[in-house]
């Protein structure tokens, strides 16, 4: 009986961990509130699977896009992509761009634009945001299984766009 039960042991935590959900929650709240009126999306959207685009108050990227006083781009910069949701395509997503490993404001993740992944430079952790909500798929992110955030993004009365948290 001992034997049978050394050999469940194991496997019942091996269950109870492929269970565990991913912690998209890493870094600190921040506000987000990004407007993309129709008439500015054809500039600043995104608009094919792939395409994706950032956006840094603080460092004014894009350099020519009209920040307010209202706008706010959460911890570390938001990351819009067009991606996949629901078996649907070309839908608009948005993420914060600070790598939740490191959870800094200035350490933020690439796209990879060969592999359309997420990337960090420092913990070198991946993440699919393409079709993945930003789960990771790699490195110290996959081990301790930290997801990136995602922030909503809804589609205005006046086909434009907000992106919140």
């Amino acid at each position: 009986m001992r034997k049978y039960i050394l050999l469940i042991i194991p496997i019942v935590a091996m269950l109870l961990a492929s269970c565990e959900s991913v912690n998209d929650e890493r870094i600190p709240p921040a506000s987000v509130n990004i407007e993309i009126s129709e008439a500015l999306w054809p500039i600043y959207g995104v608009h094919g699977y792939g395409d994706f685009r950032y956006f840094i108050r603080q460092e004014r990227i894009p350099s020519d896009f009209a920040y307010t006083a209202l706008t706010y781009t959460g911890f570390g910069g938001v990351l819009l992509l067009s991606g996949a949701s629901n078996g649907n395509y070309n839908v608009p997503l948005a993420f914060d761009l600070a790598c939740p490993v490191e959870s800094r404001h200035d350490t933020r993740v690439i796209i990879d634009k060969s592999s359309l992944e997420a990337y960090c430079p420092k913990c070198k952790s991946r993440y699919d945001v393409y079709e993945g909500n930003g789960r990771p798929i790699s490195g110290e992110a996959l081990n301790r299984n930290y997801g990136m955030t995602q922030y909503r993004v809804i589609l205005t009365s006046s086909n434009g766009y907000v992106i919140v948290r």
